[in-house]
């Protein structure tokens, strides 16, 4: 018997328009001159009142339990489950190499400026303020949170350290990880969240997780010190740094006591609202809310301010997981373990927080006092510069950046997964369905034929699952011609209008779709939090509940698929998707084998890091956790078995392919498809 194995080819195309100066919408009829919109306007914010109700729902599912063994079994499960989602990796064994770059002598303490081992190869930079005298001192983590300057800032993270060693605290305060001396250009500080820190998502890790894991290796520091007590170990930050305070308490049980500074409030507030990546724990609100994670600390303070301008931090917020966490403190006979203040201030760690920080401390790491507020010690500031590690610019090459990291370790996993061998293609068909966390598979309930306007037929899916989804629909003129669902990630009227004129002209059935987020399912009330990058907001609140927006994608567009051939007795479905659409699409594929053929337009032929400069070309719906430990687009474009197109691929920043880079794709796809035993090919087109 002659076999004859799945060949896979790639072609390199120059296509050259034919239609210049404006020529082309003269041939667009008046069918296509514009697209009608489907929905009702001024309609209401559906994804934002949909998940603010899902969130709702979860918030007052969440109830601790009351018995005191429950208690004890809760959060032993809880932790687990933090340190498993989160991505925290733990290693007390690893060599702290602790290297002293220059030091301040202050009045009754020294400034020392390190660095140290976080995990094999990769260097923290950090202050460690030391009292005079022999010890041993409690041990004090300092954790700066969003301060553009990170550990050095004079105005938030710095007074800190100088207040606690003024006390008699050894103070460590540790730049975030992507922040501070740890940006991509030393002396060059930039924000570590967005698609930058959402990338490490794609590696099976998470930027709070790889904040907890630096942290966690701060304490491991701050332990082995002859001037610490390694019992009496505490914890705090403002902001992220307080979000990071909190996470840090709940899953090291060495520290014994936390202050967390206007950053505590629920989860359900973090839905649809401003936060960064860096406080986002991926599937968290599946099985836990800040009430469950305040109660895994020893002993917690949360200090809130009123004039705070960020909803998820307003008292009122906080007051809602402070009174559920009590009654588990209490029920565990810990009722002074957890307490709280409010400060008439705005965003920030100020000096009123110093003081309520030292009386809390005193009394859980000192017990000295009552636990109220303690009049700091005058104290000076240094000059900004006397705190870096290194002199700008001249950072040593163990000190590494996020995407130095997101480059080294995707490469890495890309190489495990390449040199896997055979694949069994049903189980990553499952595991592809996980990583999307497609966990329910929603029907359609009702279809609604609006109108016809234009042409189209103007039609809504409306899901079991509170969903709605905006069809313009226009049947083939060729009998068999079948269905081509069309779609992008910047909504329909990003499409080219001479696009949709090719595929009527070749008798093709038309769908035209508004995946969730885009065009007329745009959150308007995103808007106001999406300066990070576009559906920032969207996603964060998506991966919070369990979702990714690919995934979403993905079902929507098989919804409409199946409606084609319920309906419309379709034999034939293809899907053209451009950027993360034509993602979704080709994931739809390789989960239905009842699609034709997939075409992507500009979409990533692979999910490793390229650059910082244009890591926001895709948006933030992009990331899939844990995808590249899977495999890569390469494995999903092998499951479909069939005909995949890209037409001008490209890098995760959106960069071209240079050609040695197209040469190693093609060597990738065609194993790609070997090792999966599947059908198919691969094609590249790449216009001018």
């Amino acid at each position: 018997m002659k076999i004859i194995y799945p060949v896979l080819i790639f072609t390199l195309l120059l296509l050259i328009s034919s239609c210049k100066n404006g020529k082309d919408d003269k041939m667009i009829s008046a069918t296509t001159d514009s697209l009608p919109s489907v929905l009702a306007e001024n309609h209401s914010d559906l994804i934002y009142l949909k998940l603010r109700y899902e969130a709702a729902l979860k918030f007052a599912g969440h109830v601790l339990p009351h018995k005191p063994e429950e208690l004890i079994q809760y959060k032993t499960e809880l932790r687990k489950k933090i340190i498993e989602k989160a991505g925290i990796i733990i290693d007390h064994d690893l060599p702290l190499n602790i290297r002293e770059k220059g030091s301040v002598q202050m009045k009754g303490y020294t400034v020392r400026n390190i660095l140290f081992q976080t995990r094999p190869g990769v260097y923290a930079t950090a202050n460690l303020f030391v009292p005079d005298g022999k010890g041993p001192f409690p041990g004090v983590i300092n954790m700066p949170g969003h301060w553009r300057k990170g550990k050095i800032d004079s105005t938030g993270p710095q007074p800190v350290g100088h207040t606690l060693a003024t006390n008699g605290y050894v103070c460590l305060t540790v730049d975030p990880w992507g922040s501070g001396e740890r940006t991509t250009t030393h002396g060059d500080f930039e924000y570590h969240g967005s698609n930058l820190g959402a990338s490490l998502m794609n590696l099976g890790e998470s930027l709070l997780g790889i904040q907890v894991s630096d942290n966690m290796r701060g304490v491991d520091l701050l332990c082995s010190l002859p001037q610490v007590d390694p019992d009496k170990i505490g914890a705090t930050g403002a902001s992220g740094g307080g979000n990071q305070t909190m996470w840090l308490a709940a899953v090291d049980e060495r520290v014994k006591a936390a202050v967390p500074v206007v950053s505590v409030g629920t989860f359900e507030s973090y839905i649809m609202r401003s936060n960064c990546i860096c406080e986002l724990l991926v599937d968290g609100l599946t099985f836990t809310e800040e009430s469950g994670v305040l109660f895994l600390a020893n002993a917690v303070m949360l200090l809130n301010h009123t004039k705070d301008d960020n909803p998820t931090f307003f008292p009122s917020e906080m007051l809602r997981s402070y009174n559920n966490a009590k009654k588990a403190f209490t029920s565990a006979g810990q009722e002074n373990n957890i307490a709280y203040r409010l400060f008439e201030l705005p965003h920030g760690y100020m000096a009123e927080d110093r003081e309520a920080m030292l009386g809390w401390f005193d009394l859980h790491l000192k017990n000295e006092g009552t636990g109220s507020p303690k009049k700091e010690i005058p104290f000076t500031l240094l000059p900004e510069e006397k705190l870096m590690v290194f002199p700008s610019g001249q950072r040593d090459n163990d000190v590494i950046s996020t995407d130095q990291y997101c480059i080294k370790r995707g490469n890495e996993l890309k190489a495990e997964f390449l040199n896997s061998g055979s694949v069994n293609a049903g189980k990553k068909k499952e595991e592809l369905k996980e990583i999307l966390r497609m966990n329910v598979t929603p029907a359609i309930y009702r279809v609604s034929r609006i109108s016809e306007k234009a042409g189209w037929e103007l039609i809504t899916l409306e899901t079991d699952e509170k969903t709605i989804i905006p069809v313009l629909l226009l049947d083939p003129s060729e009998k068999n011609a079948g269905y081509n669902i069309l779609c992008s990630s910047d909504g329909k009227e990003s499409l080219s209008l001479a696009l949709i004129e090719e595929y009527k002209k070749k008798g093709e059935g038309i769908a035209i779709v508004d995946l969730s987020g885009t065009g007329e399912l745009t959150s308007t009330a995103s808007f106001s939090y999406d300066y990070n990058g576009k559906l920032h907001t969207l996603s964060r609140a998506e991966l919070w509940l369990g979702r990714t927006i690919l995934g979403e994608w993905v079902n929507e567009l098989g919804m409409v698929s199946k409606f084609l051939r319920s309906e419309k007795k379709a034999e034939k479905i293809s899907i053209d998707g451009t950027k993360e659409a034509g993602l979704a699409g080709l994931f739809l594929a390789a989960l239905d084998g009842n699609i034709e053929s997939v075409k992507l337009r500009q979409a990533p032929v692979s999910y490793l890091f390229d650059n910082r400069e244009n890591v926001n070309f895709y948006s933030m719906g992009i990331h899939l956790p844990r995808f590249l430990v899977w495999g890569d687009v390469s494995l999903a474009a092998a499951l479909t078995g069939k005909n995949v197109t890209f037409i001008d691929p490209l890098t995760m920043s959106g960069r071209k392919l240079s050609v040695e880079e197209f040469k190693l794709y093609q060597d990738e796809y065609f194993k790609s498809v070997r090792v999966t035993g599947m059908k198919g090919r691969t094609i590249f087109n790449f216009p001018n």
